[in-house]
């Protein structure tokens, strides 16, 4: 009975949600505050409707209940408890039920959390949230119900997909979901404020601690996902430009624009219309995102569903949120206000830079991934827009977007000047180009596009310094009292800003540095890379729970002093007769050296694949840093209170973004 307490509690959840969706918007807009206090209560119910389902299906997971057909599909009776627990959401029903559940989440968190706003704001917003869980719910008991009984039930499972069968994919989807659904709060909020009319700069305060609160998550979504293709693959690499990879970077980088564009609309009352149009695009996005990986549109190691029923629901689903946000916003934006005026030379003109510089990347990004679907929806044939089409177009944006960084928030708020600029950025530009010309013919290889990631990186590390020191000298405080005198979302900018440059001179140097070799190693064979000796010591056949894997013993010496021993494994899981590589990594601060089995060859050789990875720890941390910083500006105490509602006076000068 256990998966039918389940189905019932997500078919009262979404009577909820459409009593959550329907009633608030309808009294706000009549001003009934009987319908208007039903968002709370009913956001809450629906919290603990979706929440119980959500128990449920993890329960007939943890039994092996494979009379359910979901369970039956994506575990086995050998795999282990934490795996069977993660494959709630390792397949497409069970997704978009921890999509529902985090949406839930997001949803009661505001219920809890938006008290100080006024009742008919609060009801717009539980109210959009409301419909969009009514699209989820209806999709998943139409057409992907995750407790549909199988009769028969089954003997055994199919087993989880082996490929995720690691700890990565206990974070790294709820990370990931967290965040592209916590978009669902800047878009409700957005929404809300069209309907009422109230864009001012209490709107954009309102919404600016959740959007980043979302974007933090995506951020270390993004990185858990990166970090275990890494390390899971066996390939080397960090970041592939995958659809799927796309489809969480888009609404990232609008996402980061969307922070900044909320910075403006609270402090001057500015880009109140390209603010909203941003929190829509996120969200879009977002949606977009679910679209590719669930209708089966594309192939990826990501990507589960195959059916074209699924995929039609939600290409209506986004045709209607997307199609219905944007006809609001162009009804609506005409009678926004301007804000307030400011010069071609101000820090709202760079933050507007950085903005359309962020926003036309994501539609580079965006066409890459969607061309290809395109032609082959067209009949026009199957093609592949890789690395090089991305690396290519993706990097001149980038550029200038790294500079104006650096130069915006030194500059004035309104107006400034070119001459007062250039004296106080001087010595952070020659820092930043003395360092990008000689550091790299001190390493020993130098190439324009080494010499501009160095650049880059120098210059923001430079000019967040030289912002440091010009906030914090001159006083008569201690220096204790100068920090402290600062907000917490001003110093959440600055180590966001350096985790930036950290993450830059990472990918930087790991591109331009790193080397690799392919070599046929028998025991005792030796393999020599940047420096170091790798000693082939054979291999040993142990056995998983659920799998046999011929585990490799490599020493790493160098100069005569042995440094590591690393354990690569080829592993096959019988269930699905499937092999998978894990790769032997010893990480470090300067470097990692990274080991991969290939194939068994005669004689007892393995393919052995080898790499040296200078500093590509530094693009994790590069991304903890930006997440902590983002965590530490949505500690500012004037998001615990209710603060000012007008704009900032025409002179403030105020630097915190």
């Amino acid at each position: 009975m256990i998966p039918e307490i389940g189905h019932f509690a997500l078919i009262l959840a979404l009577i909820v949600a459409l009593i959550q969706g329907v009633f608030p918007i309808i009294g706000a807009a009549r001003g009934n505050a009987v319908w208007m206090g039903l968002a709370q209560p009913a956001a809450r119910a629906q919290f603990l409707l979706v929440a119980v389902a959500f128990i449920c299906l993890a329960y007939a997971f943890a039994t092996m209940d494979y009379s359910v057909t979901y369970v039956a599909s994506n575990s086995n009776s050998k795999l282990p408890l934490q795996y069977r627990i993660a494959a709630v959401w390792g397949g497409h029903e069970g997704s978009l039920l921890l999509w529902a559940v985090i949406l839930s989440v997001w949803t009661v968190a505001v219920s809890f959390f938006s008290k100080h706003l006024p009742s008919a704001m609060r009801a717009r917003i539980l109210g959009v949230m409301g419909l969009i869980s009514v699209g989820f719910l209806l999709f998943m008991l139409s057409v992907s119900n995750p407790f549909e009984r199988l009769i028969p039930a089954a003997m055994d499972g199919r087993d989880l997909n082996p490929l995720l069968q690691d700890p990565g994919m206990v974070f790294h989807p709820p990370m990931l979901y967290m965040g592209y659904v916590g978009f669902s709060v800047a878009f409700a909020f957005a929404i809300a404020a069209l309907l009422g009319g109230e864009l001012d700069s209490a709107w954009a305060r309102w919404s600016r601690p959740w959007t980043t609160l979302a974007w933090v998550f995506l951020t270390i979504g993004i990185m858990a996902g990166s970090n275990w293709a890494y390390y899971e693959l066996g390939w080397g690499g960090w970041w592939f430009w995958d659809a799927v990879e796309n489809a969480s970077f888009m609404p990232w980088l609008v996402g980061t624009a969307l922070m900044h564009s909320l910075a403006v609309t609270e402090k001057r009352g500015s880009f109140k219309a390209w603010t909203v149009l941003l929190a829509i695009c996120a969200f879009s996005l977002s949606l977009l995102g679910t679209f590719l990986v669930r209708s089966g549109v594309l192939t990826s190691v990501h990507a589960f569903a195959t059916d074209p029923r699924r995929g039609l629901f939600i290409l209506a689903f986004l045709v209607l949120v997307i199609g219905g946000s944007l006809l609001l916003f162009a009804w609506r934006a005409p009678t926004v206000g301007r804000g307030g005026k400011f010069g071609v030379v101000s820090r709202e003109s760079f933050l507007l830079a950085n903005n359309v510089l962020l926003a036309v990347a994501a539609i580079s990004v965006l066409f890459g991934t969607l061309y290809p679907l395109f032609l082959d929806a067209l009949g026009l044939g199957k093609i592949s827009v890789g690395p090089p089409y991305f690396d290519t177009v993706f990097a001149p944006l980038m550029a200038p977007a790294l500079f104006l960084m650096g130069v915006g928030p030194i500059a004035r708020w309104k107006q400034a000047t070119l001459p007062e600029l250039a004296m106080r950025l001087r010595w952070a530009f020659g820092i930043s180009v003395a360092t990008a010309v000689i550091l790299p013919l001190l390493l020993g290889h130098w190439t324009p596009m080494i010499g501009l990631g160095l650049f880059l990186a120098f210059w923001i590390f430079a000019t967040t310094a030289n912002l440091v020191y010009q906030r914090l000298r001159g006083a008569d405080q201690p220096l204790i009292a100068r920090i402290k005198s600062n907000s917490y979302s001003w110093w959440g900018m600055v180590i966001a800003h350096l985790g930036i440059a950290v993450f830059t001179l990472g990918v930087t140097v790991v591109k331009g540095f790193e080397s690799e070799i392919a070599v046929r190693m028998a025991p005792g064979d030796v393999a020599h890379l940047a420096g170091f000796n790798f000693t082939f010591e054979g291999v040993t056949e142990i056995e998983g729970p659920n799998y046999s894997a011929s585990r490799g013993h490599i020493r790493i010496t160098k100069n005569g002093i042995e440094r590591t021993l690393i354990n690569p494994e080829k592993r096959v899981y019988h269930v699905q007769n499937m092999p998978m590589t894990e790769a032997g990594i010893s990480p470090s601060v300067i470097h990692d050296l990274y080991a991969s089995l290939g194939e068994p060859l005669d004689g007892g050789a393995w393919s052995v694949r080898i790499y040296h990875k200078p500093m590509v720890e530094w693009v994790w941390f590069g991304c903890l840093m930006m997440a902590f910083g983002g965590l530490l500006a949505i500690s500012d105490r004037r998001y615990r209170l209710k603060g000012r509602t007008k704009p900032l006076p025409e002179n403030a000068t105020e630097i915190s973004t």
